[in-house]
This record gives structure tokens, sequence and C-alpha cells, in this order.
């Protein structure tokens, strides 16, 4: 009855080990499903739970179109095939970023700390659209700002890659090509060659040059070195050099070289107000602070020529304010002045630095008969910006004036220009004046004060002949006020005085005997020895009204001749109206003498004795001589009634 026993106990010593071990069996099935799970998984699973976490991150639709993949390790490698980001609804394409291939290491340790780390990323034809709205907002904003922590970058490698920006309210429309290059020595990581172009503030330009690897701006302890060269129309930049933490925009430091044709056409690029000049050529030092709401770009120790001028300093532009204000302190060691006549709307005459514009328009002006610059002021771009520049010249090169130095401060806000001072050092002496243009009401409203003292006579008189024995100092006084919106209107419409003269001094008596044609006297000097005659005081002084000056006092008074004159200058016509009457002091024969005529105009000036009493002098002597021939001699006898003016210490030297 036992013998069963047996039987049932070798059954359980034949079954398997893992049935004897429970816990080896469930080991073993756990190994299976791993097995099975890798044989059949796909990465794609993920796809769903990414694109809803970056949609409902960026508020964006996101889609990964093509395949997801993962390598595994402690650093894995990501990849995925047609990404795709919506853009904001008010942008103007429909997709803000799409990227062909993108490939990633992700380190994985540095995730349990919260660290996002990306050693190297593979961007294969990727298109990035930025936008910015009417009000300000960029389509690169998602969500709350500051909300979330940037990943940290290391190495990024682009292939065919585009980079477009548009502000359809500073009309400007930017497309890139970008395309990393291979690490050179010295690089950190591969460079991006950049070309490209479009519309920068309505103007068409072109870009092309190379920038470090974009991933290289996260690190802020390592400059960011770029080298790029941009054209608009006739204007040319270069910029090379390093940007410190440039994805906040902050610390640029870059040597900027700028040249063209007109400096006036940088208004348009970038909003700073200049007159027009010759061509141009500067190179300096850019960088760039931020405060507040306001951003300063400065453009420090930079040196380079305008025109025939050369031109250094410090300048800098400051924004976030109600208009862009330009602060500038410039020197020049040389000056021409011919640059400088865009500001009074002229232009350089043949023979010195131009542009065709300014060419054509000297050549408009020579063919003129007029004298005075008529090109208007554009208002708008008077009230565009502020300024505060102040200019030191040197030496000035004006072959026509005894021009010395020149030292003035312009400030303009909202529209009201001042020029407190514009000094020019002249002949020995200085002209001061402070000049006032308000261009808020049309048209500009103009008032000028001017200062002359001290200026030499015999730098002013036109041949060396005639300055020879030339002394004198010559100061003056003017105050007008006009209304017009170019030089010649301002004046042609003048209301206010004009004062000039001076003390002692001596001038040639050659100058004076000629000048009243006292034909014994003139030759007597000049067969012999020119001698000089003291000259006790002149002096001019005229009413302006309308435009025109009417002399109230005018005389030239020598020991020899008093010149008394009377008369108007036209500055609306550009026309000389003046009559010089020399009343001579001593007797003399054979003198014709008959007031000096001044006429013509500003451009074409005429200087001719009355011939008509000339002529009567000289037909009355020939009459007598008819009847008795020494009575001849009394038509051309002067008995000398000239008496001295009462001028002592009219004009202070």
């Amino acid at each position: 009855m036992n013998a069963p026993a047996p039987k049932q106990a070798s059954r359980t010593e034949r079954r398997h080990p893992l049935l004897r071990h429970p816990w080896l069996m469930a080991l073993a099935g756990l190994l299976l499903a791993l097995a099975v799970l890798i044989l059949l998984w796909d990465w794609n699973w993920f796809k769903g739970p990414i694109e809803r976490r970056v949609s409902a991150q960026t508020g964006r639709e996101f889609r990964i179109e093509g395949d997801l993949d993962v390598d595994l390790g402690s650093t894995s490698t990501i990849s995925a095939a047609g990404l795709r980001l919506a853009n904001a609804a008010w942008a103007r394409e429909p997709q803000m970023a799409r990227v062909e291939r993108l490939q990633f290491d992700l380190r994985l340790w540095p995730l349990l700390r919260g660290e996002v780390r990306i050693p190297r990323i593979v961007l294969a034809r990727p298109v990035l659209h930025l936008q910015r709205r009417p009000g300000g907002t960029g389509n690169w904003v998602f969500g709350k700002r500051g909300d979330s922590r940037l990943p940290e970058f290391r190495n990024i490698h682009i292939a065919g890659g585009q980079l477009g920006f548009y502000d359809p309210a500073r009309k400007t429309d930017i497309q890139l090509a970008l395309d990393s290059q291979p690490r050179r020595k010295g690089d950190a990581e591969p460079p991006i060659a950049v070309k490209g172009g479009g519309r920068w503030s309505g103007n068409a330009f072109t870009v092309a040059g190379s920038a470090e690897s974009p991933l290289e701006l996260r690190n802020t302890r390592r400059p960011y070195r770029i080298d790029l060269r941009a054209a608009a129309g006739a204007t040319r930049a270069h910029a090379r050099g390093t940007l410190l933490d440039p994805l906040r925009f902050r610390d640029f430091d870059l040597k900027l070289a700028l040249r063209g044709k007109n400096l006036a056409d940088l208004y348009p690029l970038i909003g700073v107000v200049t007159p027009d000049t010759p061509p141009f050529s500067l190179d300096g030092r850019l960088t760039r602070d931020i405060a507040a709401k306001r951003t300063t770009w400065h453009y420090d120790g930079f040196t380079g020529k305008v025109g025939d001028s050369d031109l250094s300093g410090d300048a800098a532009v400051t924004s976030g304010g109600a208009r862009p204000l330009l602060q500038a302190n410039l020197q020049s060691r040389r000056l021409d002045l011919d640059d400088l006549a865009g500001f009074l709307g002229g232009a350089p005459q043949a023979g010195e630095s131009t542009n065709p514009e300014l060419a054509a328009r000297a050549a408009t002006q020579n063919a003129s008969a007029r004298l005075l610059p008529d090109k208007p002021y554009e208002l708008d771009r008077l009230r565009a910006m502020d300024a505060d520049v102040r200019l030191k010249a040197h030496r000035i090169n004006a072959p026509s004036l005894p021009l010395d130095d020149m030292d003035a401060h312009l400030l303009l806000e909202d529209g009201l220009l001042r020029l407190e001072p514009l000094n020019f050092g002249v002949a020995g002496g200085d002209i001061r004046s402070t000049i006032r243009l308000d261009a808020r009401r049309t048209p500009i409203r103009t008032r000028a004060q001017v200062r002359v003292r001290g200026l030499a006579l015999e730098k002013l008189l036109p041949t060396p002949d005639m300055a020879k024995d030339a002394i004198g100092r010559i100061s003056g006084d003017m105050a007008l006020a006009g209304s017009g919106n170019s030089v010649a209107r301002m004046l042609g419409s003048a209301d206010g005085e004009v004062a000039i003269g001076m003390d002692r001094g001596q001038i040639s008596n050659l100058v004076m005997e000629l000048a009243g044609l006292d034909v014994q006297e003139a030759l007597k000097f000049l067969l012999t020895k020119d001698r000089r005659v003291p000259i006790r005081c002149a002096w001019g002084d005229f009413a302006v009204a309308g435009g025109v000056m009417t002399s109230r006092g005018l005389a030239f008074d020598t020991t020899d001749t008093i010149l008394v004159g009377e008369g108007r200058i036209s500055l609306r016509d550009e026309t000389l109206d003046l009559k010089l009457r020399p009343r001579p002091k001593d007797r003399s024969l054979f003198v014709f003498r008959a007031p000096l005529l001044v006429g013509g105009t500003f451009k074409d000036p005429s200087f001719r004795p009355d011939l008509a009493r000339v002529g009567l002098r000289a037909a009355l002597a020939l009459a007598l001589s008819s009847i008795a021939p020494p009575a001849a001699l009394l038509a051309t006898f002067e008995p000398g009634p000239g008496k001295d003016s009462d001028c002592g210490g009219r004009y202070a030297r």
C-alpha cells in the first residue's frame, strides 16, 4: 500500500530549476519582456507627448513629421526629421521655424540637477522667420518672459540655413543664407558664413562675411568674433571685432569703418541727420550701452576724412526718448571750408572733393546770377532728432577768406536749432556769433547776433600791394531776424541793423589817390615812392528792413581824404547801390575827383567813378583851354575842402 510514495517524490525532483525557484522565473520573464520591448520599441511613440508639451509651452503648433530616434548613453544622441513650429497668428509667414533634420547630443546626468546641456547640435536646412509687429513685440516671444531657463549649448553646425527678419514699421526685410565653415586654427567652434541682403529702413542693402558659431554667443567670458561687410547704395560699412554677451544685445566692441559719397545718406539708414557732404571715410570703435529704456551706441576714437577735411572725435546716438539724440565732440586739424557748404545749402566748387549730386548743385549755382544759396532746408529732418555737437577746426583752408580757425557748438532740440557759439578766427581777430533757427514753424524763423572784433586791415585787402603798408583793426556788430527755409530767403526778409568800423590805422596813399582819381598825386607816388597815410577812422552804419540795408552813416577818414558814402545794399535782390564821395584835405592840380559808384550784384560787383562828373570836369577844362590855356587848370584844381570827421573812439580795437 505504500509503494506510490517514491514515484511522487521522483516527479518533484525532475522539475526544472526555475520552477523550483519562483524569483528566478520572475527575472527570466522580465528579461524576456525587455527583449521583446527592445525588439518592438519605437521612439516615435514619444512624438505625440513631445509635440503637445512644446505646443503648450510656446502657444504655437509644433509637429515632428519625420522619425524620432534616440541613441542612449551617458551622452545620448537624439535625432528628428521634419520639425515645424507655427508662427504667431499676426505674422507674415505661416511657419516661424522648420528644420529638415535636427540632431543633438544631450547629457543625461546634469538632467538630474535640472540642467539641460547640449554639447553639439546639427541643423540641416533650417529656416527661421523672425518678425516684429507694429507694437514692438517680436514673434520670438513665447508666453511670459523669464518663465524658463535656456539650455546650455556648446557647438552648432548649420548646413543650408536661412534666416529672415521682417519689421514692416521700420520698412526692414532681411534674408540671410547661413552655412557653417571648416574650423580654423584658433576657432573654438566652426564659424558661420553669412550672405544676403534685403531692405533696411526702406533702403536696399547687401551683406556678406563670417561670424563665429551662434552657440558661442552663450559664452559671455569669451568674445564673439564677427567680420561683416555691408553696402547700401553708395554707402559701405565694415564691422569686425568682438561681441560680449550679444544674446542680450550688450557689450559690443567692434571696429566699424564707414565710407560713402554723402554723410546725409546715413539718415534713412540709421536716423542720424547730417548735412550734405562730399565723399567721406571714417573708422572707429563701436560699442553699446543699455540703461533703463534707453540704448546708446558709441562711435569713439574715429578718424577719417570728409571731402578734403580731416575729421576725428567721438559720437553717440541715444534712442528711447521722444527723438534720437546725437552727441558728438569733433576735431579737425585742417578744415576745408567748402566741405561745410552743404550746411548752408551750397556745394563745393570745381576742383574740390565732391559727389555727383553736389557737383550738379555747384553747376546750377555757378550758372545762376545769384550768390546766396536758395536750397530749402528739409524741415522733417530738422524735427526728426535732437543733437549736441561740438566742432573745433584748428586751421581752415579758404583761399578767398582770411579764416584762421573755428569753434562751433550746435544744439538741436525738437526742431529748434541753435549755434551757440559759431566763432571764427579771422584776419588775426575773431567773429563771434549766436544763431537761432526755429524750425518748429513754417517758414523757419531765424535770429543772428554777430560780434566782429580786431580784424587786421592788411589781411582783408585783396592784393599784396594794397596790403603792404596797411595797418588797422576792424570791429562791428550785427543783429538780424528773418524768416525763410533757405539762407537766401532768411537774409532776403531780414530786419535789424549792421554796424562796422575801425579806429586809427594807416593805408597806402596811392590807394586813396586812385580812389579819388587825383592824377597828379597818383603819378607822383607811382614814379617815386608810395607814402603811408594815417587813417583816422572808418565806419558803416546800416538799418536793415525787409532784406534791404540802408546806410545811416558811411565814411572813411584819412589825413589826406575823407570818403563819405550813402546808398543801399539789397540782401533780397543781391544788388549794390552805394555812392562814395571823396573830399580831399589837400590842394592838387590835375584832379578829376568824382563820386565812386559801387554797383552790380554780390556775384558781379562793379566799382567805377561817376563818369558823368569826370566828363563834366574834362569838358570844362577843354572849354577853358580854348579861351585861355592856363585857365584849363582851374577845372582840375581841387582846393581841398574836406574836414576831419568826429569819429574818435567810435570803435574799439
